[in-house]
Formats: C-alpha cells, sequence, structure tokens
C-alpha cells in the first residue's frame, strides 16, 4: 500500500510516550482488573443517559434523605413509565436504591458507588 504524504506511516519516535517534567498523568490506583472495568462500565452506561442524569441530578439536590417517585414525574415533566424505566437502569447500576412505601417508590443515592467512581476517574 502506498502512502500520500498526508497518511504518512508514523515514525517510532511519534510512538514513543513522552513526559515533560511536571506533565505526569497515571490512574492513581493502577490499571483496572477485567472485573472493575466491567462494573464501572454498566455504571457509566446507565449514567450515558440525558434522562437518567437528570434524574439523578435531582435526587442528588434533594440532600441524603430519599426523594418520592412521585416528586420525580412532577418536578421533571416525565412519565411515570419514563421514570420507573430509567430508575430501574440506575438501580441496576447500583448508583441508587429502591424502597417501596405503599403505593410510591422512593429512591436514595448510593455514596459508595460514587466513590468509585471517582477513584476510577482520578487521573493526576
Amino acid at each position: 500500500m502506498t502512502l500520500t504524504a498526508s497518511q504518512h506511516a508514523p515514525d517510532v519516535a511519534e510512538c514513543i510516550p513522552t513526559t515533560q517534567a511536571g506533565e505526569c498523568c497515571s490512574l492513581v490506583q493502577g490499571p483496572l482488573s477485567p472485573a472493575r472495568a466491567q462494573r464501572v462500565a454498566v455504571v457509566l452506561k446507565a449514567l450515558a443517559d440525558p434522562v437518567r442524569l437528570r434524574l439523578l441530578s435531582h435526587i442528588a439536590a434533594q440532600g441524603c434523605g430519599t426523594v418520592c417517585v412521585c416528586n420525580l414525574t412532577d418536578d421533571l415533566g416525565i412519565s411515570q413509565p419514563t421514570v420507573s424505566h430509567h430508575m430501574k437502569k440506575l438501580v441496576d447500576a447500583g448508583l441508587v436504591t429502591r424502597e417501596q412505601r405503599g403505593k410510591w417508590a422512593h429512591y436514595t443515592l448510593v455514596p459508595s458507588a460514587f466513590a468509585e467512581l471517582r477513584a476510577v476517574l482520578d487521573i493526576s
């Protein structure tokens, strides 16, 4: 295969990582194991939806207490079936817990799930 000037093969020097003084970048806890990468991917996938991010931020804005699903539908203008679908994804990912109180579900954040995300994303 012939390469044009704009498609040149990389020089060996381009493939060698360079580090300038003060420009170090590494994962604090080291590379992820396959199992941990899978767990984190599930959480990130759950977060990769605008509706779920809005729901999660609404719950987080209420502090450490529980939030009734009835408040989520009213405050965010999202239908109950849509809220239930997205909240199930957040529960399955371990980001929130669900407690049934009578006919209403109440949700609470799981702080340890966010601590793990911070640890994985902590690149310094």
